[in-house]
């Protein structure tokens, strides 16, 4: 296990005597809110009680209890996407968005020699709905990939939405075969027939050729926070109020804490987010693409290492205090690529980020939408159509609030590729979809 796996597995104890966190971020609580806006929830309870056992808690195992704990996460036992949830997707928004990551793998898969076999790899993948648009265009240029077999692999920690997923995605004829202790938890086949598995983590995923896609995935994964004192860099906990005994607040670390070590030493901002497990992820997808080809593919809310407190809450698509009913809203703060560029350690070449709205045009959305709109005469499907596009390109809306980020081996910078064999065409250096304008050879 590497130093950042090792980090991030490691258990960070907090003294009890803690530095109450008078400094306030946009998003922050003081945790000082009326008592009728603090129902006492079930993980409340929960981390109260962890709290009065162990002490203070970082900010990222208050997420990972929040978000992932097996019997009360908010991610574990419910489905919160869509209206009816609180927050809405791209591919909910718009069939157009996942049509367009679709042609990106294609033309990837194209640019590097037309592999015999290939795994599509989403981490994260919510419904089901950006597969199922992808498998779709699959489906339409199935002259193209006739000859290339393929699989899906899901990554996926929520049993309630591999359900949903499942629903999403499979032949109802086919049973899907369940082992819930094995790596692979679920299998199936789509409905256009192509094998499609279920895991709980990455590595647990076959490695050979494959393309990774995270959308609104590493936007999730639990940050440490750190604000500089006088006295150096000091982590921001999680205790609870002295004054409120159901009530948590946010205080400062009295000394270092290990997480510190993710932070760079000619960092000049003054509040910082670290994600030590979006690097492990990174280094893992880096290791894999380096050795077996393919590529990685995110999506998400993000910075290029400038933002400071973009630790936030979520509740029926209005924003939510993080500290308030844990584990009835969402948890998230913005993916600073800047960290996992550096996490690649330079065994793959990194894009972006750029703009959703910039890759999305360049993908060709301005044309899909033209000949979906023509082959349309319904008023309410023209106008729907409109509504998702404008959502979605909208720089006040999601257009510059995505961003999209890849890596890419080397040798697809420089039309090389080091796994050519007979049924591979030889590649060429064309530039990346997405990143430069989508070019067909």
């Amino acid at each position: 296990m590497n130093v950042l796996a090792r980090v991030a597995a490691g258990r960070l104890a907090a003294a009890r005597a803690v530095i109450p966190c008078l400094w306030r971020g946009q998003y922050f609580s003081s945790g000082k809110e009326p008592a009728e806006d603090n129902s006492v929830t079930p993980m409340l309870r929960h981390l109260i009680y962890k709290i009065k056992s162990t002490g203070p808690i970082t900010v990222a195992e208050y997420m990972r209890e929040v978000l992932t704990n097996p019997a009360k996460g908010y991610y574990v036992t419910r489905d919160m996407l869509g209206e009816k949830g609180d927050f809405i997707t791209s591919p909910e928004i718009s069939q157009i968005f996942g049509e367009l990551l679709g042609i990106w793998f294609i033309s990837e898969w194209i640019a590097t020699g037309k592999n015999a076999a290939f795994q599509l790899v989403e981490l994260g993948p919510g419904r089901g709905t950006l597969s199922g648009d992808i498998l779709r265009v699959f489906s339409q240029l199935g002259s193209v990939l006739k000859n290339c077999d393929i699989s899906i692999h899901l990554v996926e920690v929520s049993q309630k939405l591999s359900e949903i997923q499942a629903l999403t995605l499979t032949e109802e004829k086919v049973p899907l075969e369940r082992e819930a202790g094995s790596p692979v938890y679920m299998k199936g086949v789509t409905k256009s027939g192509i094998p499609i598995s279920w895991y709980r983590d990455l590595q647990d995923v076959p490695k050979g050729y494959s393309f990774y896609l995270a959308h609104e995935f590493f936007d999730v994964l639990p940050v440490h926070k750190f604000q500089k004192t006088p006295q150096g860099w000091r982590e921001v906990l999680v205790d609870i109020d002295p004054q409120v005994s159901d009530k948590l607040r946010f205080v400062l670390a009295p000394c270092a804490t290990p997480a510190e070590a993710f932070i760079q030493c000619d960092e000049t901002r003054d509040h910082v987010e670290v994600c030590p497990d979006a690097g492990v992820i990174i280094q893992e997808l880096a290791q894999r693409i380096s050795l077996t080809g393919g590529a990685a593919l995110i999506a998400d809310y993000g910075h290029d290492g400038t933002k400071t407190d973009t630790f936030r809450g979520f509740c029926g698509h209005q924003l939510h205090d993080v500290l308030i009913a844990p584990g009835t809203a969402d948890l998230t703060a913005d993916v600073d690529f800047s960290y996992l560029r550096r996490m690649s350690q330079g065994k793959v070449a990194s894009l972006g980020p750029i703009s959703q709205q910039t890759f999305l045009r360049n993908m060709g959305i301005d044309v899909r939408l033209k000949i979906l709109l023509d082959k349309s005469d319904e008023p309410s499907l023209r106008e729907q159509l409109l509504q998702g596009y404008r959502m979605l390109m909208n720089p006040e809306k999601m257009g510059e609030r995505f961003n999209f980020f890849a890596l890419v081996p080397h040798q697809r910078l420089h039309g090389r590729h080091h796994q050519m064999n007979a049924c591979q065409s030889k590649p060429s250096p064309s530039p990346v979809a997405g990143f430069g304008e989508l070019v067909w050879r």
